[in-house]
């Protein structure tokens, strides 16, 4: 999936226009629970919704298994209150926690959590973050640059676009925007920072429509969503949280357990699709006539390649436009559990 492709987290390309909504509505939920089923449908079982959001994909495993317990983690405090809320008695099944998703094992001494039948990812932007003009997610609205997806730490957005050097900011957008014209980009953020600080998110648009040749701005969607998406991925270190979360992740569930991931661009989608990869192949040195057991793969896959969402799916909930999952099972005798 191409960056102009890609979704602002739990939204797909052009979501940065939808309109605010108290509806929620989870992403490819059926096919999770499918996935999920076999896993945590048993008695006692434990799932790690690491992406809480406005728990949606809680809510349906929760209903769907009356003795599941959820260990729900966000950044956001303020989605975790509206999780809770929302969630009403099933609230008392989830233990909550407020951290980023790479503090897995953190996460899991806290909630007191010795064994993991299942992880699901729901990676980015939520819909209750993109839907707030004050968090200045959205490159449709006018808002101030902060991008924060925990506003009580961390830097902002304006922060960013303020402080760092041409050559910084045109590598973010090349790296995390896979911006074609990043250098021209950074060049006009650096001059207009000279006349007055940038803060806002409508001025930035503007900025990024003005640095793009015309031709490029033609076709693609709004030239400045790579921006938006790099910046946002540069404030919350998304990119790194991942990296940290995979393995964590890995090793945390137990034998049997299932891990489901849904990335809404390539740069995340391309994380998982390599730490999948590396445990679920045959690691025994070529020159050896037979495979070794230890050398086994760790985890099969659930899915072949990157599943996306169906017309219909979309068509109802366009913030399914850009998703792709990845799921893996791990297998019997490949070890297990939180240590």
């Amino acid at each position: 999936m191409a960056a102009d492709e890609e979704t602002c987290a739990h939204v797909p390309s052009g979501a940065g226009a939808a309109p605010h909504s108290d509806v929620h509505v989870p992403v490819l939920l059926d096919r999770c629970l499918e996935l999920l089923a076999p896993a945590i449908s048993g008695p006692g079982a434990v799932v790690v919704d690491a992406t809480l959001g406005l728990g949606g994909h809680t809510a349906a495993m929760l209903a769907a298994h009356p003795s599941l317990t959820v260990v729900g983690i966000d950044r956001d405090p303020d989605a975790l209150r509206r999780a809770a809320e929302r969630l009403g008695p099933n609230a008392s099944r989830v233990r909550f926690v407020h951290a980023i998703y790479d503090a897995i094992a953190d996460a899991l001494v806290q909630a007191d959590v010795d064994s993991v039948d299942g992880f699901l990812f729901d990676l980015g932007v939520s819909s209750l973050q993109l839907d707030e003009d004050e968090r200045g997610f959205s490159y449709a609205r006018d808002a101030p640059l902060d991008m924060r997806m925990d506003t009580s730490r961390g830097i902002t957005a304006a922060e960013v676009l303020n402080t760092y050097s041409h050559g910084d900011l045109a590598r973010i957008l090349r790296t995390y925007g896979e911006e074609k014209f990043a250098s021209r980009i950074a060049a006009a953020i650096i001059r207009e920072r000279e006349k007055a600080p940038l803060t806002s998110s409508a001025r930035l648009v503007e900025l990024v429509r003005d640095a793009i040749p015309a031709p490029a701005r033609r076709t693609g969607g709004n030239p400045s969503k790579r921006t938006f998406q790099a910046l946002r991925i540069e404030v919350n270190g998304e990119l790194d949280a991942l990296r940290n979360a995979l393995p964590a992740a890995l090793d945390a569930v137990r034998p049997g357990g299932r891990i489901v991931v849904m990335s809404y661009q390539s740069l995340e989608d391309r994380l998982v699709k390599q730490a999948f990869a590396a445990v679920t192949q045959d690691r025994t040195p070529p020159e050896l006539p037979v495979a070794l057991p230890e050398y086994g793969p760790r985890f099969r896959l659930l899915t072949r390649g990157a599943e996306t969402a169906g017309p219909d799916e979309i068509e109802a909930n366009p913030r399914a436009a850009s998703v792709r999952l990845r799921a893996v099972e791990r297998l019997s005798g490949s070890g297990s559990g939180v240590t």
